[in-house]
């Protein structure tokens, strides 16, 4: 096969692409399964989280076999980032997702490393450079582009300002969760974090099911099966192995500079797939938001939780 005379950076960067193109057709399939059949954003999450259960539960046990035991300080890191992460963040997406198009949900969500930096120098005592004032004005620029974008294809303001405010509010959790993961990350490596942290927010989201809806509401249409088991797959697990395999070849700052594709091809997918309408105010929103992830993470970057709940 040609790939395997492909050089170290080569794959790298492919592992990259692949990342990006399977975080952001997530948006896809969930505004697929909404399309499909009246779940809810519960059910749907619900679903996702434990058909990829096998996956992190196994790379779980094989990256701690060697590794030592957890302290408790590790274990209180995990609970709160594993609920901040993959629990939160992704429920107020999918909320989110019943109210806007794919599109501007992936744009707003991809300002989370420009939240990532106002966290930093806010609470964790890092200076704010001048071409960081920059990359946070040109991402909010190209959101309010794309935002007027949604409101003229819509019609009703009150659904598009509800569904950008839960969307938002994914964004500032994960980036809640992407600051306070460096540390983590040190102590215990990528995998084993992503890992452990992964089961914490599938106990979290089955909690929340369980709590807020009958088991009945398990039983869904079989397309609704489908999709979240290819959202789990190909929209969460892979891409999680994909980008992690990525930073290994080409380090976090390329492989998250690539990650920029992501909004571009969510927006695409929309186009392709749901029919959403794309205007020139949508393109140039998403230009800005890309050019202002592209200054932010203009240095080299931490080995940080690169991917997109």
């Amino acid at each position: 096969m040609p790939w395997k005379h492909w050089s170290a950076e080569r794959i790298g960067i492919a592992l990259a692409v692949l990342a990006a193109f399977g975080f952001s057709f997530k948006a896809i399939f969930v505004k697929l399964a909404y399309a499909a059949a009246p779940v809810d954003a519960v059910t749907l999450l619900s679903l996702r989280m434990v058909f990829s259960l096998p996956a992190f539960l196994w790379i779980g046990i094989q990256a701690s076999r060697a590794a030592p035991p957890l302290t408790r300080r590790d274990w209180g890191a995990l609970v709160a980032l594993g609920l901040l992460g993959y629990y939160a963040s992704s429920m107020l997406d999918f909320l989110g997702l019943q109210y806007i198009s794919a599109g501007l949900e992936r744009l707003i969500l991809f300002t989370y490393p420009t939240l990532t930096v106002l966290i930093g120098v806010l609470f964790m005592g890092q200076a704010l450079e001048r071409r960081q004032v920059g990359a946070l004005a040109l991402s909010y620029v190209g959101i309010g582009l794309a935002f007027a974008h949604d409101l003229q294809v819509a019609g009703d303001i009150r659904m598009v300002l509800i569904g950008a405010a839960f969307v938002f509010g994914s964004a500032l959790t994960y980036a809640m969760y992407s600051a306070g993961a460096e540390p983590v990350i040190r102590r215990l490596g990528s995998a084993r974090f992503a890992a452990l942290a992964m089961l914490v927010s599938t106990a979290a989201t089955q909690i929340h099911f369980f709590i807020a809806q009958p088991v009945s509401a398990l039983l869904q249409p079989l397309p609704i099966y489908a999709y979240g088991a290819a959202m789990a797959l190909f929209s969460t697990v892979l891409p999680v192995l994909w980008q992690s395999a990525a930073i290994r070849r080409i380090g976090a700052a390329r492989a998250v500079l690539i990650g920029t594709l992501g909004p571009v091809l969510t927006i695409f997918f929309g186009w392709w797939l749901l029919a959403e309408p794309i205007s020139v105010e949508q393109i140039a929103g998403a230009g800005l938001v890309l050019a202002g992830v592209l200054l932010v993470s203009r240095k080299a970057l931490p080995k940080r939780p690169a991917a997109v709940a």
